[in-house]
């Protein structure tokens, strides 16, 4: 599991996937780079593959240096 510093804390995947969802998840995947720009700020973002239920699997998306974050759902 690779931790990731954002917005000044250390975070593991299952807190910054519940960062994005705003409640808790039940699984998560490694943090990675997700080669692009915060649109807000021009930060770097990073991206977490988490299930926030059974049936779905969702990429969540976050900047390092601000309150930016979003999912791949249509």
């Amino acid at each position: 599991m690779s931790n990731r510093v954002v917005q000044g804390r250390m975070v593991t995947p299952e807190t910054l996937a519940e960062l994005v969802e705003g409640e808790s998840i039940l699984e998560a995947e490694s943090i990675e780079d997700a080669d692009r720009e915060c649109p807000e700020c021009g930060g770097d973002v990073i991206s977490v593959g988490y299930m926030p239920s059974v049936t779905e699997f969702v990429t969540g998306y976050k900047c390092q240096d601000c309150d930016w974050s979003a999912d791949d759902r249509e």
